[in-house]
């Protein structure tokens, strides 16, 4: 008997705290929004995280509360884009594809290490010391955090020591932009069919003591380009890709082939 009474007020107990929750649960509880739902289905499923949202799911939240944007998601397919717009109630941006550009072409074959490196085998470990094993300070590393950062299996390294972007694959997540210390790579209009493929500041001399393939600064291909698309800054050619028409002009006169043009998907410096 002793031992009945607290087994029922317990039991009692259990009974009106679980009535209560369950009123509680009803008069408090948050309705989700059912485009959340539909958004979500029409979005790639892939969580890469390059929007800034917490996967997918987090992606279509923030879409209802007006945190972001469709276009912020590089994945999604244009038809997806106009699905989700059409459920938000809002006009679809046109979206522009892009895709990641390598901006070194020197290999293991071109470039030559100052130092044997035995550490981690990780590209921002290697930066750490002495600017990575590399002689060039502004050149790829070749450990391939690039190749691992990519969610969609876009990269793959290459025998010569350089990563390779798969155009095909490619959705412009920014993911190995984010992983490259050395900012190496950049997203480029996919139908622009020029890039240099150089990072190095260094004043000429410096460049060709190291890279026979790295910009020298010498201002050919900004002279070249009547668009003026081309400007050297800081010893380094960069392209204005608002600008470029895809004529070539710094294409063809670059002494060093530090500018390549696409073929087939494909760069190459072979004129």
């Amino acid at each position: 008997m002793n031992i009945l009474i607290p087994i029922l007020i317990l039991t009692g107990l259990g009974i009106i705290f679980g009535i209560g929750l369950a009123i509680a649960s009803k008069k408090f509880c948050i309705e989700a929004d059912p485009r959340i739902e539909k958004i979500f289905q029409k979005l790639p499923g892939a969580n890469c995280g390059a929007c800034g949202m917490p996967g997918c799911m987090g992606f279509a939240e923030a879409l209802i509360q007006g945190k972001c944007t469709v276009e912020k998601c590089a994945v999604a397919q244009d038809e997806a884009g106009h699905d989700i717009a059409r459920i938000l109630g809002i006009e679809a941006k046109a979206k522009i594809r892009q895709v990641a550009v390598l901006h070194c072409h020197g290999s293991n074959h071109i470039v030559k290490d100052k130092f044997f490196y035995t550490g981690l085998k990780d590209c921002a470990c290697a930066s750490m010391v002495m600017g990575g094993p590399k002689k060039c300070f502004y050149g790829c590393i070749g450990f391939g955090n690039c190749q691992r950062a990519c969610p969609f299996g876009a990269i793959t390294m290459r025998e010569d020591g350089l990563p390779e972007v798969n155009e095909d694959k490619c959705t412009a997540c920014g993911k190995c932009v984010s992983a490259c210390p050395k900012k190496l790579f950049s997203l480029v209009p996919i139908k622009k069919k020029y890039a240099v493929r150089c990072k190095s500041m260094d004043f000429g001399k410096k460049v060709m003591d190291v890279c026979s393939v790295g910009c020298i600064g010498c201002r050919k291909c900004e002279r070249a380009c009547p668009l003026k698309a081309i400007q050297v800054i800081d010893n380094l050619s960069i392209i204005d890709y608002n600008i470029c028409d895809n004529k070539g002009d710094c294409f063809k006169v670059c002494p060093t082939n530090a500018i390549v043009r696409k073929e087939d998907k494909q760069w190459s410096n072979q004129k």
